[in-house]
């Protein structure tokens, strides 16, 4: 399948990854070389490091529509979350050269899927990787394609590199993890994800506003849904997190409020995240998700930790 790739100017194309030769690009402001074989925090480098271009149908009904979203798994995260479900390719202490993809044969990947019918892309932990995205982004709109484009983000972003997103991005789908730094400490290695994760998901609120805009086919063009993952053991967080919700930004924005979580082998005989969601827990928060005036969005049945379990070894992360 020819999509006329030669015609591209990949030394222009390229021009945003000089950002990463002082990399201050999420919050953590490491200052690395990231061409120097010295990273920071991440430890990625300034290639696209990608585990898997493909098509998932296992988002919110939003942004799966009818026929599924193309999305962009990138590896490395700048959190570290003891408990994180995708593991296999975001834990920094792993090696994933093998994972390094040049730019033309990203985009033969996602164009191949394009040109099946879908025509919306997530960028999936994106965070350390803007200057990756916004290439990605730039060679699709100079070969004459422009699908819907999804930011799909942990929320450890500066305010700053959100407000510069803007002309890229029409959904963003943060999380809203933790309002407690002493958790967030300790489960995600920075005490400040608070604020500023709150800071992030004002400035992607101020861009979108509450109201999520759907198309013929079921998919979000415009808007923002926040995920939270309710953990064992700190509903009293989610709770919060709604609260801070409703009142920082607004009760009628789209809520995904997940079930979830299964304890990892990273943290099996943890003594609270070694276990799953116990149901008393999760409908604890969905009762105050309603008392808020929350209305729109997903919650999940309680036994969703089953299904939700990908297996990036695989070519196809997302089947059995």
């Amino acid at each position: 399948m020819d999509f006329n790739l030669d015609k591209l100017d990949y030394e222009k194309l390229l021009e945003p990854l000089e950002a990463l030769r002082s990399c201050s690009i999420c919050p953590r402001n490491c200052n690395a070389d990231r061409f120097s074989g010295k990273p920071g925090y991440c430890n990625a480098g300034a290639s696209f490091s990608i585990s898997s271009i493909c098509i998932h149908r296992g988002e919110e009904p939003a942004i799966s529509g009818s026929k599924g979203i193309c999305n962009i798994f990138f590896t490395n995260c700048n959190l570290q979350c003891v408990y994180c479900q995708n593991y296999q390719i975001s834990c920094n202490k792993l090696d994933y050269s093998d994972c390094r993809m040049e730019l033309k044969n990203v985009l033969k990947s996602v164009l191949y899927i394009l040109n099946t019918g879908i025509n919306i892309v997530g960028f999936v932990s994106p965070s350390h990787f803007i200057p990756q995205v916004k290439v990605i982004i730039d060679a699709l709109r100079a070969l004459g394609f422009n699908p819907d484009f999804v930011f799909n983000t942990n929320a450890y972003d500066r305010v700053e590199v959100i407000h510069d997103l803007q002309p890229y991005f029409n959904v963003y789908l943060p999380d809203y993890k933790y309002t407690d730094p002493v958790i967030s400490k300790a489960y995600s290695d920075i005490a400040d994800y608070p604020e500023i994760a709150l800071q992030s998901l004002k400035e992607m609120f101020r861009q979108t506003g509450p109201k999520l805009y759907m198309n013929s086919e079921g998919y979000a063009t415009n808007g923002m849904i926040i995920r939270h993952l309710v953990l064992p053991g700190h509903a009293d967080n989610s709770i919060q997190v709604l609260r801070n919700i409703a009142e920082h930004l607004s009760p009628e924005i789209h809520i995904s409020l997940m079930s979830q979580y299964y304890p990892t082998a990273q943290v099996r005989g943890h003594e609270t995240l070694g276990h799953t969601l116990k149901a008393e827990e999760y409908f604890k928060v969905v009762n105050e998700m309603e008392r808020l005036g929350f209305s729109n969005g997903w919650v999940q049945d309680i036994v969703s930790n089953v299904n939700y379990r990908p297996d990036f070894m695989n070519e196809h992360p997302f089947q059995k």
